[in-house]
Parts: structure tokens; sequence; C-alpha cells
């Protein structure tokens, strides 16, 4: 019987691992064992960043919808508590988007969160 290799399956895992590490800085591109620990920590990193990026998003539509409120002589809370008693249901996204794009749109729902 033959002795069975694992040689053609070691290869196709390491080039694999050596594709994704493309780019990296130095030997973290060029050498398996550097690449397989710095993709690690990078698969890591972008699994993490993905929820980050979207509580960041978040911080900043508020932001800017706090901005656009205290203009109009509102605060954030007592502006999103007046369009959820008007039963308004614009997302932070779209509420942020009037704010900075439609001034005159955003107003009117300035004016109904303070009749709300």
């Amino acid at each position: 019987m033959a002795k069975i290799k694992h040689s053609a399956a070691t290869r196709r895992r390491k080039k694999k691992t050596l594709k994704q590490a493309k780019g990296f800085w130095g030997d973290r591109s060029k050498q398996y064992q550097q690449a397989k620990r710095a993709l690690m920590h990078a698969l890591v990193y972008a699994y993490r960043d993905r929820k980050v990026r979207k509580r960041d998003f978040r911080r900043l539509w508020i932001a800017r919808i706090n901005a656009a409120c205290r203009q109009a002589g509102l605060t954030y809370s007592q502006f999103m508590h007046g369009l959820k008693i008007s039963k308004v249901a614009l997302d932070r996204k779209i509420l942020a988007d009037l704010a900075v794009r439609d001034s005159a749109a955003f107003k009117k729902l300035v004016d109904m969160a303070k009749n709300g």
C-alpha cells in the first residue's frame, strides 16, 4: 500500500492563506506562519469593526440631528419624542440626511415635533 500524503491539500491551504494576506506588510504577506497569525487578527478586527461602523454612523446621525434641532430651539430628545407622538416613522439616517440637505423639510418635522 502506498503512503497517503497531504501535500496537495497543505499547499492549497497555504496558498489560500497567503493570497488572503496579500498586501500585508513585510513577512506577514510572504511567510505562511506570519501570514496566518496576521490574517487571524485581521479577520477578528474586520468582524468587530462591522459592528463598530454601525455604532459610529448612528452617533454621527444623532449629532447631526441634534445640531439641526438646537438651531430650531429644540433638543434632540424633545424632537425624537415629538416625532414619536406625531407618529412620524423616519429613522435617524433619513432625519440626518434631511437635516443636512433639506432644511425646509426638516423644519416641518421640527414643527410637527413641537406640536406633537
